[in-house]
């Protein structure tokens, strides 16, 4: 089992290793020139998206907790659209070209030469695992910490590893010999549990060393950072495995598959948070929360929803089943989002309800409101957005289109099927119907005529009026 994870702070100050003066360093390397041909879309592999963001979005997360002095990215196929997404959204991170593309070890040589003056520790993670955590590369920067390492493996363990490179171990001390990668292992090899996440630690002296020679004699002709593990472990440098608490979430994509797989990982984590926090997730296996969501303890998520980031849902509301929450969505307390409503840019106030197949796009709705099924706000008039806001307790009747920008006061109502017209505001405490949308007493007007889609106001009779047996002549 890993130790507790220190803070950034006591890992700085820790030392490379005995004997050593200087404070440890660390430098993180970011494996991101691979191709991606197998994934659907033409750019680059690691700005494809999982989960709302694109890949290397989740690696930056992860390793930018761990405060490094320095990060290096190896780009590669597809950089013209790769290091403008690092200068706009990765500040202090290094763009370094590999070309051409020799594989993996290759690819860290190529980092070091950028990295020529750095000591301390170095951390490498592909930037094609979006499931990467925090609290997977601490605890494998502690534990090397500990252990004086010059590199550590972060391993993970499954019945069949797969495509995955093996854990072969020194079968009387169980020290790691080396990592054969899946297409070069024999039938025995194949047969191993353990396997390589391609996450490791390295001392930079070491790493140094290891990826100075590499071999390309391997089914993909490639330089293999696993080699590097290996040539340190055979030449008696100290290599350390460490265990993940998650091995399963650690795998790389490649295909639409995995990257299907990525996004169920991904998520599978970010409900464990949200349910430890105290949210009550029904069916985390039927509910989707991206990153970046805050959701208050209490707070029920129904089986079928899908909660994108940027979203903020408060105490005791509820959402779904089968809702969608797109960013900039607030709930604020007791609010009410159900089925097949999809909400965005808005603001639902406390105890404001919106049950059934809805659209509220860049709205405002006040407390206590309610929003009747098949309520929408047109907010798009093909040029730019536009805002509604409805007060606090009004009632929005079932099929109303609110036609933006427009604002429906305070204790207002809409009958079905209204169209209340862009900047025709609804007074406070008013009733509208039709279309277009009037005033209830204005539409009643003799000579007003009725409502489109209204029913007309009987005429009135003529003469005497008829028996009550011959006025029901002919009904059921």
């Amino acid at each position: 089992m890993s130790a507790p994870p220190r803070t950034n702070a006591a890992m700085k100050s820790r030392t490379n290793a005995p004997g050593d003066s200087a404070p440890s360093r660390l430098a993180v390397i970011v494996l991101a020139a691979g191709r991606g041909t197998r994934l659907p879309g033409a750019g680059p592999k690691v700005l494809v998206e999982c989960l709302g963001y694109p890949m290397l979005e989740h690696v930056r997360r992860a390793t930018s907790a761990l405060t490094p002095d320095e990060t290096v990215i190896v780009v590669g196929h597809g950089r013209e659209l790769v290091v403008p997404w690092l200068q706009k959204h990765w500040a202090g991170a290094r763009a370094v070209v590999q070309e051409p593309q020799h594989g993996t070890g290759h690819a860290a040589r190529v980092a070091m030469t950028a990295l020529s003056r750095f000591e301390g520790d170095v951390v490498v993670v592909c930037g094609d695992v979006p499931q990467v955590q925090p609290e997977d590369l601490r605890p494998l920067l502690d534990a090397h910490r500990r252990h004086h390492a010059d590199a550590t493996v972060l391993v993970g363990t499954a019945a069949d590893p797969g495509r995955l490179g093996r854990i072969v171990r020194e079968p009387s001390t169980g020290r790691l010999v080396r990592i054969v990668e899946a297409k070069d292992a024999s039938p025995e090899v194949l047969a191993l549990r353990e396997y390589n996440t391609g996450v490791y630690a390295f001392r930079s002296g070491a790493l140094r060393r290891a990826v100075a020679d590499l071999p390309r004699a391997n089914a993909a002709g490639e330089e293999y950072l696993t080699d590097a593990v290996g040539f340190l472990a055979a030449s008696g440098s100290r290599v350390e495995v460490e265990r993940a608490a998650d091995g399963a979430a650690l795998l790389g994509v490649n295909t639409a598959a995995d990257l299907a797989t990525a996004a169920v990982g991904l998520r599978r984590r970010i409900v464990a948070r949200h349910l430890a926090a105290g949210v009550v997730v029904v069916d985390p296996e039927h509910t989707v929360i991206e990153p970046d969501v805050e959701i208050a303890p209490g707070a029920r998520i129904l089986p079928f929803s899908y909660v994108g980031h940027g979203c903020r849902i408060g105490p005791e509301c509820v959402v779904g089943p089968f809702a969608h929450l797109r960013g900039g969505t607030v709930l604020e307390r007791g609010a009410q989002i159900g089925n097949f409503v999809e909400v965005k840019a808005t603001t639902v106030g406390a105890g404001a309800k919106a049950k059934h197949l809805t659209y509220l796009g860049d709205a405002d709705v006040g407390a206590d409101a309610n929003i009747g099924c098949g309520t929408v706000t047109a907010n798009y008039d093909g040029k730019q957005k536009h805002r509604t806001a409805i007060g606090a307790g009004a009632h929005i009747g079932s099929g109303t289109i609110l036609v933006a920008p427009v604002t429906v006061g305070a204790g207002a109502r809409t009958g079905a099927n209204a169209v209340v017209a862009a900047r025709r505001d609804v007074p406070a405490g008013a009733t509208v119907v039709g279309v277009p949308a009037r005033p209830l007493e204005d539409a009643r007007k003799p000579g007003a005529g009725a409502p489109t889609g209204a029913a007309a106001p009987a005429p009135a009779a003529k003469g005497k009026a008829r028996s009550g047996k011959a006025a029901g002549k002919g009904r059921s």
